[in-house]
Protein backbone atom coordinates (compact mmCIF):
# COMPACT_ATOMS: atom_id res chain seq x y z
CA UNK A 1 0.00 0.00 0.00
CA UNK A 2 1.35 3.43 -0.91
CA UNK A 3 0.08 6.96 -0.43
CA UNK A 4 -0.86 7.55 -4.04
CA UNK A 5 -4.57 8.34 -4.38
CA UNK A 6 -5.40 7.23 -7.89
CA UNK A 7 -6.93 3.86 -8.69
CA UNK A 8 -5.25 1.77 -11.33
CA UNK A 9 -6.81 0.15 -14.37
CA UNK A 10 -5.66 -3.44 -14.80
CA UNK A 11 -6.11 -5.57 -17.87
CA UNK A 12 -9.82 -6.20 -18.02
CA UNK A 13 -10.42 -3.97 -15.02
CA UNK A 14 -12.15 -0.72 -14.15
CA UNK A 15 -11.19 2.35 -12.15
CA UNK A 16 -13.45 4.12 -9.65
CA UNK A 17 -13.44 7.91 -9.63
CA UNK A 18 -16.12 10.33 -8.61
CA UNK A 19 -18.57 7.46 -8.16
CA UNK A 20 -18.37 6.45 -11.84
CA UNK A 21 -16.98 3.31 -13.45
CA UNK A 22 -14.98 3.11 -16.62
CA UNK A 23 -15.01 -0.40 -18.04
CA UNK A 24 -12.67 -2.03 -20.51
CA UNK A 25 -13.01 -5.47 -22.11
CA UNK A 26 -11.57 -8.33 -20.07
CA UNK A 27 -8.29 -9.61 -21.51
CA UNK A 28 -8.43 -12.96 -19.70
CA UNK A 29 -11.49 -14.88 -18.54
CA UNK A 30 -10.81 -15.79 -14.88
CA UNK A 31 -13.35 -18.47 -13.86
CA UNK A 32 -13.78 -17.26 -10.25
CA UNK A 33 -13.57 -13.94 -8.42
CA UNK A 34 -10.00 -13.62 -7.18
CA UNK A 35 -8.68 -10.83 -4.96
CA UNK A 36 -4.94 -10.24 -5.11
CA UNK A 37 -2.58 -7.76 -3.52
CA UNK A 38 0.43 -5.99 -4.94
CA UNK A 39 2.23 -2.71 -5.49
CA UNK A 40 -1.03 -1.15 -6.67
CA UNK A 41 -3.11 -2.33 -3.71
CA UNK A 42 -5.97 -4.79 -4.06
CA UNK A 43 -6.92 -6.06 -7.51
CA UNK A 44 -10.09 -8.00 -8.31
CA UNK A 45 -10.01 -10.52 -11.16
CA UNK A 46 -13.02 -12.27 -12.66
CA UNK A 47 -16.66 -11.66 -11.86
CA UNK A 48 -18.87 -8.93 -13.34
CA UNK A 49 -16.57 -6.01 -12.54
CA UNK A 50 -12.84 -6.83 -12.40
CA UNK A 51 -10.91 -3.79 -11.25
CA UNK A 52 -8.02 -2.32 -9.32
CA UNK A 53 -9.18 -1.01 -5.93
CA UNK A 54 -6.10 1.16 -5.55
CA UNK A 55 -3.32 1.57 -3.03
CA UNK A 56 -5.61 2.73 -0.22
CA UNK A 57 -7.76 -0.38 0.04
CA UNK A 58 -8.24 -3.20 2.53
CA UNK A 59 -10.03 -6.58 2.57
CA UNK A 60 -12.16 -8.02 5.38
CA UNK A 61 -10.80 -11.10 7.22
CA UNK A 62 -13.08 -13.44 5.26
CA UNK A 63 -12.35 -11.74 1.93
CA UNK A 64 -15.97 -10.82 1.17
CA UNK A 65 -15.91 -7.04 1.81
CA UNK A 66 -13.43 -4.36 0.76
CA UNK A 67 -13.06 -0.69 1.63
CA UNK A 68 -11.19 1.78 -0.58
CA UNK A 69 -10.49 5.50 -0.44
CA UNK A 70 -10.69 7.27 -3.79
CA UNK A 71 -10.61 10.88 -4.96
CA UNK A 72 -13.46 12.52 -6.85
CA UNK A 73 -12.87 14.86 -9.77
CA UNK A 74 -13.53 17.71 -7.33
CA UNK A 75 -10.72 16.48 -5.05
CA UNK A 76 -12.84 15.04 -2.23
CA UNK A 77 -11.81 11.79 -0.54
CA UNK A 78 -14.50 9.10 -0.60
CA UNK A 79 -14.51 5.92 1.49
CA UNK A 80 -16.38 3.22 -0.44
CA UNK A 81 -17.54 -0.16 0.83
CA UNK A 82 -17.98 -2.84 -1.81
CA UNK A 83 -18.28 -6.56 -2.36
CA UNK A 84 -15.57 -7.79 -4.76
CA UNK A 85 -17.85 -10.53 -6.10
CA UNK A 86 -20.49 -7.96 -7.11
CA UNK A 87 -18.40 -4.87 -7.72
CA UNK A 88 -20.93 -2.15 -6.99
CA UNK A 89 -20.31 0.05 -3.90
CA UNK A 90 -22.67 -0.78 -1.05
CA UNK A 91 -22.11 2.59 0.60
CA UNK A 92 -19.88 5.65 0.51
CA UNK A 93 -18.97 8.56 2.78
CA UNK A 94 -16.77 11.62 2.51
CA UNK A 95 -13.67 11.55 4.73
CA UNK A 96 -10.86 14.02 5.20
CA UNK A 97 -7.87 13.60 2.92
CA UNK A 98 -5.12 11.38 4.29
CA UNK A 99 -7.17 8.65 5.96
CA UNK A 100 -6.15 5.09 4.96
CA UNK A 101 -8.45 2.08 5.58
CA UNK A 102 -6.61 -0.55 7.62
CA UNK A 103 -8.98 -3.01 9.34
CA UNK A 104 -12.54 -4.24 8.64
CA UNK A 105 -14.83 -6.07 11.05
CA UNK A 106 -15.92 -9.64 10.32
CA UNK A 107 -19.37 -8.39 9.29
CA UNK A 108 -17.95 -5.63 7.10
CA UNK A 109 -19.92 -2.98 9.00
CA UNK A 110 -16.95 -1.34 10.75
CA UNK A 111 -13.76 0.07 9.27
CA UNK A 112 -10.75 1.51 11.10
CA UNK A 113 -8.58 4.08 9.31
CA UNK A 114 -5.25 5.66 10.20
CA UNK A 115 -3.10 8.46 8.84
CA UNK A 116 -0.15 6.12 8.25
CA UNK A 117 0.16 3.06 5.99
CA UNK A 118 0.93 -0.40 7.44
CA UNK A 119 4.57 -1.03 8.25
CA UNK A 120 6.61 -3.88 9.68
CA UNK A 121 7.86 -1.39 12.27
CA UNK A 122 6.08 1.97 12.56
CA UNK A 123 7.90 5.25 13.03
CA UNK A 124 8.04 6.92 16.46
CA UNK A 125 5.19 9.27 17.35
CA UNK A 126 3.67 10.74 20.47
CA UNK A 127 0.04 10.26 19.44
CA UNK A 128 -1.94 8.18 16.95
CA UNK A 129 -5.10 9.51 15.25
CA UNK A 130 -7.69 6.83 14.46
CA UNK A 131 -11.01 6.99 12.60
CA UNK A 132 -13.72 4.33 12.96
CA UNK A 133 -16.71 4.27 10.61
CA UNK A 134 -19.95 2.30 10.92
CA UNK A 135 -23.26 2.54 9.04
CA UNK A 136 -22.61 6.07 7.80
CA UNK A 137 -21.28 7.30 11.16
CA UNK A 138 -17.69 8.10 12.04
CA UNK A 139 -15.76 8.84 15.20
CA UNK A 140 -12.19 9.98 15.67
CA UNK A 141 -9.89 8.91 18.50
CA UNK A 142 -6.51 10.27 19.53
CA UNK A 143 -4.50 7.55 21.25
CA UNK A 144 -1.30 8.04 23.22
CA UNK A 145 1.85 6.62 21.65
CA UNK A 146 2.31 4.36 18.63
CA UNK A 147 -0.87 2.35 18.12
CA UNK A 148 -1.85 0.22 15.10
CA UNK A 149 -5.34 -1.32 14.52
CA UNK A 150 -5.41 -5.13 14.42
CA UNK A 151 -8.99 -6.54 14.52
CA UNK A 152 -12.50 -5.64 15.65
CA UNK A 153 -14.40 -7.52 18.31
CA UNK A 154 -17.19 -9.61 16.82
CA UNK A 155 -19.88 -7.28 18.21
CA UNK A 156 -18.12 -4.12 17.00
CA UNK A 157 -17.88 -2.65 20.50
CA UNK A 158 -14.09 -2.75 20.58
CA UNK A 159 -10.97 -2.70 18.44
CA UNK A 160 -7.91 -4.79 19.23
CA UNK A 161 -4.79 -2.69 18.71
CA UNK A 162 -1.03 -3.17 18.75
CA UNK A 163 0.60 -0.72 21.16
CA UNK A 164 4.25 -0.32 20.17
CA UNK A 165 6.84 0.33 22.87
CA UNK A 166 8.62 2.57 23.54
CA UNK A 167 6.83 5.27 21.54
CA UNK A 168 10.14 7.09 20.98
CA UNK A 169 11.83 4.06 19.36
CA UNK A 170 9.32 1.22 18.76
CA UNK A 171 10.86 -2.27 18.83
CA UNK A 172 8.13 -4.43 20.43
CA UNK A 173 4.40 -4.33 21.01
CA UNK A 174 1.58 -5.68 23.11
CA UNK A 175 -2.01 -6.41 22.08
CA UNK A 176 -4.64 -4.31 23.85
CA UNK A 177 -8.36 -3.53 23.46
CA UNK A 178 -9.79 -0.10 22.60
CA UNK A 179 -13.32 0.37 23.93
CA UNK A 180 -15.03 2.24 21.10
CA UNK A 181 -17.64 3.72 23.45
CA UNK A 182 -15.36 5.13 26.14
CA UNK A 183 -12.12 5.44 24.17
CA UNK A 184 -10.29 3.56 26.95
CA UNK A 185 -7.41 1.20 26.02
CA UNK A 186 -7.04 -1.75 28.37
CA UNK A 187 -5.23 -5.12 28.65
CA UNK A 188 -6.70 -8.36 27.31
CA UNK A 189 -7.99 -11.27 29.35
CA UNK A 190 -6.23 -14.55 29.94
CA UNK A 191 -7.69 -17.75 28.48
CA UNK A 192 -9.73 -18.28 31.67
CA UNK A 193 -11.31 -14.85 30.96
CA UNK A 194 -9.67 -12.99 33.85
CA UNK A 195 -7.85 -9.67 33.26
CA UNK A 196 -4.10 -9.89 32.69
CA UNK A 197 -2.44 -8.42 35.82
CA UNK A 198 -0.15 -5.38 35.52
CA UNK A 199 3.35 -6.36 34.43
CA UNK A 200 2.20 -9.66 32.89
CA UNK A 201 1.24 -8.47 29.39
CA UNK A 202 3.15 -10.21 26.62
CA UNK A 203 5.39 -8.07 24.43
CA UNK A 204 6.07 -9.35 20.90
CA UNK A 205 9.48 -8.59 19.39
CA UNK A 206 9.59 -10.89 16.38
CA UNK A 207 7.94 -11.12 12.99
CA UNK A 208 4.17 -11.45 12.68
CA UNK A 209 4.40 -13.65 9.61
CA UNK A 210 0.73 -14.27 8.82
CA UNK A 211 -2.74 -13.74 10.32
CA UNK A 212 -5.64 -16.06 9.47
CA UNK A 213 -9.22 -15.86 10.84
CA UNK A 214 -11.25 -18.87 11.90
CA UNK A 215 -14.09 -19.83 9.50
CA UNK A 216 -16.61 -18.46 12.02
CA UNK A 217 -14.71 -15.18 12.21
CA UNK A 218 -14.49 -15.20 16.01
CA UNK A 219 -10.78 -16.08 16.37
CA UNK A 220 -7.68 -14.60 14.78
CA UNK A 221 -4.59 -16.82 14.51
CA UNK A 222 -1.27 -15.01 14.00
CA UNK A 223 1.99 -16.84 13.35
CA UNK A 224 5.06 -15.33 15.03
CA UNK A 225 8.67 -16.30 14.38
CA UNK A 226 12.07 -15.26 15.75
CA UNK A 227 11.04 -14.85 19.38
CA UNK A 228 14.09 -16.07 21.38
CA UNK A 229 13.64 -15.36 25.06
CA UNK A 230 9.97 -14.44 24.66
CA UNK A 231 7.88 -14.76 27.83
CA UNK A 232 4.17 -15.54 27.56
CA UNK A 233 1.74 -14.18 30.13
CA UNK A 234 1.68 -17.63 31.72
CA UNK A 235 5.50 -17.51 32.04
CA UNK A 236 5.41 -14.04 33.59
CA UNK A 237 2.75 -15.12 36.07
CA UNK A 238 4.55 -18.33 37.05
CA UNK A 239 8.10 -16.96 37.02
CA UNK A 240 9.28 -19.37 34.29
CA UNK A 241 12.00 -17.98 31.99
CA UNK A 242 10.25 -18.71 28.69
CA UNK A 243 12.12 -19.18 25.41
CA UNK A 244 9.66 -19.59 22.52
CA UNK A 245 11.18 -19.14 19.08
CA UNK A 246 7.83 -19.44 17.31
CA UNK A 247 4.18 -19.61 18.30
CA UNK A 248 0.64 -19.00 17.10
CA UNK A 249 -1.02 -16.09 18.88
CA UNK A 250 -4.69 -17.00 19.37
CA UNK A 251 -6.93 -13.95 19.84
CA UNK A 252 -10.60 -14.57 20.65
CA UNK A 253 -12.49 -11.68 19.08
CA UNK A 254 -15.73 -12.37 20.96
CA UNK A 255 -14.43 -13.11 24.47
CA UNK A 256 -11.39 -10.84 24.48
CA UNK A 257 -8.74 -13.32 25.56
CA UNK A 258 -5.42 -14.29 24.03
CA UNK A 259 -3.28 -17.41 24.25
CA UNK A 260 0.03 -18.40 22.68
CA UNK A 261 0.37 -21.88 21.19
CA UNK A 262 4.07 -22.71 21.21
CA UNK A 263 5.58 -24.44 18.18
CA UNK A 264 8.30 -27.05 18.72
CA UNK A 265 11.97 -26.64 17.85
CA UNK A 266 13.21 -25.75 15.21
CA UNK A 267 10.13 -23.71 14.17
CA UNK A 268 11.02 -20.02 14.10
CA UNK A 269 14.76 -20.39 13.64
CA UNK A 270 14.73 -20.20 9.84
CA UNK A 271 13.66 -17.20 7.71
CA UNK A 272 10.20 -15.87 8.54
CA UNK A 273 8.95 -16.21 4.96
CA UNK A 274 9.69 -19.94 4.97
CA UNK A 275 6.84 -20.32 7.50
CA UNK A 276 3.10 -20.35 6.76
CA UNK A 277 -0.18 -20.95 8.59
CA UNK A 278 -3.59 -22.31 7.53
CA UNK A 279 -6.85 -23.23 9.28
CA UNK A 280 -9.13 -26.03 8.08
CA UNK A 281 -12.55 -25.15 6.65
CA UNK A 282 -14.30 -26.73 9.66
CA UNK A 283 -12.14 -24.64 12.00
CA UNK A 284 -10.98 -27.64 14.01
CA UNK A 285 -7.36 -27.79 12.94
CA UNK A 286 -4.35 -25.57 12.25
CA UNK A 287 -1.40 -26.46 10.04
CA UNK A 288 1.91 -24.60 10.36
CA UNK A 289 4.73 -25.22 7.89
CA UNK A 290 8.44 -24.60 8.41
CA UNK A 291 10.04 -25.28 5.04
CA UNK A 292 13.56 -24.57 6.25
CA UNK A 293 13.52 -27.61 8.53
CA UNK A 294 10.94 -29.56 6.50
CA UNK A 295 8.33 -29.77 9.27
CA UNK A 296 4.55 -29.41 9.32
CA UNK A 297 2.81 -29.09 12.69
CA UNK A 298 -0.88 -29.91 13.14
CA UNK A 299 -2.74 -28.35 16.08
CA UNK A 300 -6.16 -28.90 17.65
CA UNK A 301 -7.94 -25.53 17.83
CA UNK A 302 -10.21 -26.58 20.70
CA UNK A 303 -7.50 -27.91 23.01
CA UNK A 304 -4.86 -25.52 21.60
CA UNK A 305 -2.26 -28.25 21.58
CA UNK A 306 0.10 -29.64 18.95
CA UNK A 307 -1.25 -32.99 17.72
CA UNK A 308 1.78 -34.10 15.73
CA UNK A 309 4.60 -32.92 13.48
CA UNK A 310 4.97 -34.41 9.99
CA UNK A 311 7.92 -34.30 7.61
CA UNK A 312 7.51 -32.28 4.40
CA UNK A 313 9.92 -31.41 1.57
CA UNK A 314 12.08 -28.40 2.35
CA UNK A 315 11.85 -25.30 0.18
CA UNK A 316 13.98 -22.26 -0.52
CA UNK A 317 11.15 -19.90 -1.45
CA UNK A 318 8.42 -18.14 0.50
CA UNK A 319 5.94 -20.64 1.97
CA UNK A 320 2.20 -20.78 1.27
CA UNK A 321 -0.25 -23.33 2.63
CA UNK A 322 -3.94 -24.22 2.49
CA UNK A 323 -6.19 -27.15 3.42
CA UNK A 324 -8.39 -28.83 0.81
CA UNK A 325 -12.12 -28.32 1.42
CA UNK A 326 -12.62 -31.70 3.12
CA UNK A 327 -9.39 -31.32 5.11
CA UNK A 328 -7.88 -34.62 4.03
CA UNK A 329 -5.00 -32.97 2.17
CA UNK A 330 -2.74 -29.97 2.69
CA UNK A 331 -1.30 -28.00 -0.23
CA UNK A 332 2.09 -26.37 0.33
CA UNK A 333 3.64 -23.92 -2.12
CA UNK A 334 7.33 -23.02 -2.27
CA UNK A 335 9.42 -21.99 -5.23
CA UNK A 336 7.91 -23.33 -8.43
CA UNK A 337 6.26 -26.36 -6.82
CA UNK A 338 3.00 -27.10 -5.04
CA UNK A 339 3.31 -30.18 -2.82
CA UNK A 340 0.16 -32.18 -2.05
CA UNK A 341 0.29 -33.87 1.36
CA UNK A 342 -1.97 -36.63 2.62
CA UNK A 343 -2.81 -35.39 6.11
CA UNK A 344 -3.70 -38.75 7.67
CA UNK A 345 -0.84 -40.73 6.16
CA UNK A 346 1.71 -37.92 6.45
CA UNK A 347 3.00 -38.66 2.94
CA UNK A 348 3.49 -36.69 -0.27
CA UNK A 349 0.62 -37.49 -2.65
CA UNK A 350 1.80 -35.34 -5.58
CA UNK A 351 4.05 -32.47 -6.63
CA UNK A 352 2.75 -29.98 -9.19
CA UNK A 353 4.93 -27.52 -11.13
CA UNK A 354 3.86 -23.88 -11.51
CA UNK A 355 5.31 -21.27 -13.90
CA UNK A 356 6.95 -19.05 -11.24
CA UNK A 357 7.67 -18.89 -7.51
CA UNK A 358 4.44 -19.21 -5.53
CA UNK A 359 3.09 -16.06 -3.89
CA UNK A 360 0.03 -17.30 -2.05
CA UNK A 361 -2.40 -20.19 -2.55
CA UNK A 362 -6.21 -20.25 -2.42
CA UNK A 363 -8.91 -22.72 -3.50
CA UNK A 364 -12.19 -21.70 -5.09
CA UNK A 365 -15.39 -22.36 -3.06
CA UNK A 366 -16.01 -25.75 -4.65
CA UNK A 367 -12.41 -26.84 -4.18
CA UNK A 368 -12.00 -27.67 -7.86
CA UNK A 369 -9.46 -24.96 -8.75
CA UNK A 370 -6.28 -23.90 -6.98
CA UNK A 371 -5.06 -20.35 -7.55
CA UNK A 372 -1.40 -19.46 -7.08
CA UNK A 373 0.25 -16.07 -7.22
CA UNK A 374 3.29 -15.77 -9.45
CA UNK A 375 5.51 -13.14 -11.01
CA UNK A 376 3.10 -10.42 -12.20
CA UNK A 377 0.33 -12.96 -12.67
CA UNK A 378 -2.14 -15.39 -11.17
CA UNK A 379 -2.34 -18.98 -12.39
CA UNK A 380 -4.95 -21.62 -11.67
CA UNK A 381 -4.63 -25.38 -11.57
CA UNK A 382 -7.08 -28.25 -11.60
CA UNK A 383 -7.18 -29.18 -7.92
CA UNK A 384 -7.43 -32.90 -8.67
CA UNK A 385 -4.66 -33.29 -11.25
CA UNK A 386 -2.54 -30.15 -10.91
CA UNK A 387 -2.97 -29.40 -14.61
CA UNK A 388 -2.49 -25.73 -15.49
CA UNK A 389 -5.89 -24.22 -16.32
CA UNK A 390 -4.99 -20.64 -17.15
CA UNK A 391 -3.15 -17.49 -16.14
CA UNK A 392 -4.01 -13.80 -15.87
CA UNK A 393 -1.65 -10.81 -15.56
CA UNK A 394 -1.51 -8.71 -12.38
CA UNK A 395 1.28 -6.15 -12.38
CA UNK A 396 3.36 -6.20 -9.21
CA UNK A 397 1.45 -9.05 -7.54
CA UNK A 398 2.66 -9.98 -4.05
CA UNK A 399 -0.07 -12.36 -2.87
CA UNK A 400 -3.38 -14.08 -3.64
CA UNK A 401 -5.75 -13.00 -0.87
CA UNK A 402 -9.16 -14.62 -1.48
CA UNK A 403 -11.22 -16.57 -4.01
CA UNK A 404 -15.02 -16.44 -4.23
Amino acid sequence: MTTRRNLFIIAGGVALAGGCRKETPAAVAVPDVVVTEGRQGLVVLGGPHPRGLGPDSVLSPDGTIAYAVTRTDAGASVLARLTPARGEPAGTMIVEAGWIPRVISSTGSFCALTRTPPSARPAPRARTPLLVTSDGRKREYTLTGVVEPDAFTTDGSGLFVLEWLPASAPDRYRVRLLDLTTGEVRPLNTRDKTPVPPGAEEEMRGDGRQAVPSPAGDILYTLYTHQPGHQHTRDLLSGRPGNAHAFVHVLHLAQGWAYCLDLPHPFGEGPADRHALAVSTDGRRLAVADLTSGALAYADTEALTIERVATVPTGDGAASITFTRNGDRVLVGSGTTVTVLDRAAGTVAARWPVPAAVRGLALNPTGTRLYAGGTNEVVWLDAASGRLGGRAPVDGLTAVRHVT
